[in-house]
């Protein structure tokens, strides 16, 4: 058998939209992973349905490449905040990071935190300037940028010293010198290679491994990801599991070793110390628990992950259309969903509630919530779901908190004045505004989670669309009182029937409408937002009465504006506490949580009352 090739393991981290999926395509395509004629699709490491059609990486997926001798194991990262779990998780797998940061945005709120958790645990950063060729790139201010951070974040002297290379990610070149522009990545993999430390693990020492990523095969079962701290394992090895604590969960035998090679899963008899593998055999075992030689009685241990700040309740839908579309619609099918999800995403929580038939799922934020719910969409379940709700906390006085969020803005200057205004509003504090050139302004704020829920929607109007907001969760601070929520009322459906042209027409003098013509109504459901703060039931299936005698002139066609119809996210930042989203494979519905007048009135009037 060969001698095994020099490893080097290694992370990209950066924030959203800052090009680390398409350097990993590049650094393939260099490294001759793909064949000169194979047909690959771009950002080949965004593999599923979701992470294609947003143009965002949610999972973070190991896969490695070979150059020159040396085996590099890459693991990309996803870099919105609402998935920073999956960040936490796998820093404990490599040795090194490569800290991507855009030439013209600079280190963003997302680079602080994945960068912070990085340097903590020792890791070497290369930093590598990305999109070199923009032509607002300011290569200079952004390395400050990144210099002040790192201090910032305490890291050490050796940590400070890092090297530095200019890249443009889409065309495939690296180099030393700010001004090249062509080449090839082969400075980042030689910078790599001689930067990054091998893995310094004990090859002789029994086998362990700590499971960091969780996935399942409809033919091994589940498949265990992580790197292999010590110890060489081999196919068909008696192995066991152990939790935190140490206690044996399961026993059970190595049945299938799999290596990354490119994008594939490749089977191996044997693994040593500091390969990233993946492990089948095993069918308790779960993220953060210990896979071992038998012999191992000592669990090695997990980082800490940081807390979830965000809650909705996720509920069996008990709208008069149940059951049409979905085909997964009973609560004891929903639970076993959320509890498989909160298995393999660290970050997400699911508690049920005391009459079994809707469970509070926590997050990181609406993103990671609005994701999970849309992938149940197309897995064929019916839900109904509730406003997000922030997770309070008590300090030590016993006084109530919330979670506040890190806002940095980028806005037009012209609009800087109204979203200042909307921040303020939201009990946001400014703590730094400046010109970030190219008459735009960099705004940061410090916001209750609370405030923001909801906004971005609105910020985009405001905006034009031209606004763009970051967000990360900051501290646990002081609770700010009571915050305005949504200015406008509904209409709400006062029956059941298919919506009229006739009685839609008078309608839309009363606000905007959310559904058009044909389309299945009942009671209680939402059709439009009033123009004014009350709710208003309203009759949109009232028909022309027909007589023996003729209407005076012709009658007027009804010309109706097209509906205005929610994505899911939209929907879930738009509702208020009293109201759900009805999701379903095929439509997402707005409807009030008590369908009948007299139920709503009633639950009103007990609210007022407390």
């Amino acid at each position: 058998m060969s001698a095994p090739l020099p490893l080097r393991n290694i992370a990209i981290i950066a924030h959203v939209d800052h090009g680390k999926t398409t350097l990993v395509d590049q650094l393939f395509r260099q490294s001759g992973t793909f064949r000169d004629n194979q047909r690959v699709e771009e950002r080949a490491m965004d593999s599923n349905d979701l992470e294609k059609e947003r143009g965002i990486t949610i999972l973070a997926k190991p896969t490695s490449v070979e150059w020159n001798g040396t085996r590099i194991n890459i693991v990309d990262t996803p870099g919105h905040a609402d998935f920073g779990g999956e960040v936490e998780r796998i820093l404990s797998m490599v040795d090194g990071v490569i800290l991507l940061v855009d030439s013209s945005e600079g280190a963003m709120p997302q680079t602080k935190f994945v960068t912070g958790k990085a340097l903590a645990l020792g890791l070497k950063p290369i930093v590598v300037v990305n999109k070199v060729d923009r032509p607002d790139e300011r290569i200079q201010e952004v390395l400050d940028e990144v210099f002040d951070l790192f201090v910032t974040l305490e890291a050490n002297d050796e940590q400070l010293d890092f090297p530095v290379l200019y890249a443009s990610g889409r065309n495939g070149y690296a180099s030393e010198d700010p001004q090249r522009r062509e080449g090839t990545l082969e400075p980042m993999f030689q910078k790599i290679v001689d930067h990054v430390p091998p893995p310094a693990l004990d090859a002789d020492a029994p086998f362990s491994f700590l499971v960091t990523l969780l996935d399942r095969d409809n033919f091994l079962g589940r498949v265990l990801t992580g790197r292999v701290q010590s110890g060489t394992v081999k196919v068909n090895q008696p192995i066991h599991a152990l939790d935190m604590d140490g206690k044996v969960i399961e026993t059970g035998r190595a049945s299938k070793i799999m290596s990354f090679r490119g994008l594939e899963r490749v089977p191996v008899d044997e693994a040593k110390a500091g390969d990233i593998i993946s492990l089948a055999g095993l069918a308790v075992a779960t993220v953060s628990n210990t896979i071992c030689d038998t012999a191992v009685s000592v669990p090695i241990q997990a980082q800490p992950i940081d807390p979830p700040t965000l809650s909705m309740r996720f509920a069996v839908n008990d709208s008069p259309m149940a059951g049409r579309e979905g085909d997964k619609v009973t609560s004891r099918m929903i639970r076993d969903r959320l509890m498989r999800e909160a298995e393999s995403n660290v970050a997400v929580k699911v508690t049920e509630s005391a009459d079994k038939d809707s469970f509070e799922v926590a997050g990181r934020g609406e993103l990671q919530l609005g994701v999970l719910i849309e992938t149940m969409r197309r897995e064929g379940f019916e839900l109904g779901i509730s406003r997000p709700r922030v997770l309070f906390g008590e300090d030590e006085d016993g006084k109530r908190t919330e979670p506040y969020e890190i806002v940095v803005i980028d806005v037009d200057d012209e609009f800087s004045g109204t979203v200042v205004d909307k921040m303020n509003q939201r009990k946001a504090e400014m703590t730094d505004m400046r010109p970030s050139g190219g008459g735009k302004t960099r705004i940061t704020f410090s916001a209750p989670s609370r405030g923001l829920i909801g906004y971005h929607g609105e910020f985009l109007s405001d905006t034009r669309g031209t606004g763009i907001m970051n967000r990360l969760f900051e501290k646990y601070g002081p609770h700010k009182g009571k915050i305005e929520g949504r200015k406008n009322g509904v209409l709400i459906s006062n029956g059941a029937g298919e919506a009229n042209a006739y009685a839609l027409g008078p309608l839309e003098e009363r606000g905007i409408l959310m559904v058009g013509v044909g389309e299945a109504l009942y009671e209680g459901m939402i059709i439009g937002e009033n123009a004014k703060p009350d709710d208003l039931e309203v009759n949109p299936m009232k028909s022309k009465a027909l007589t023996n005698f003729r209407a005076s002139g012709k009658d007027d066609t009804v010309r109706l504006t097209p509906p205005w119809k929610l994505t899911l996210e939209q929907a879930i930042a738009y509702i208020d506490d009293d109201e759900l989203v009805e999701v379903t494979p095929k439509t997402i519905r707005l409807r009030k949580r008590w369908l009948d007048a007299n139920d709503r009135k009633r639950e009103s009037r007990k609210k007022e009352a407390a």
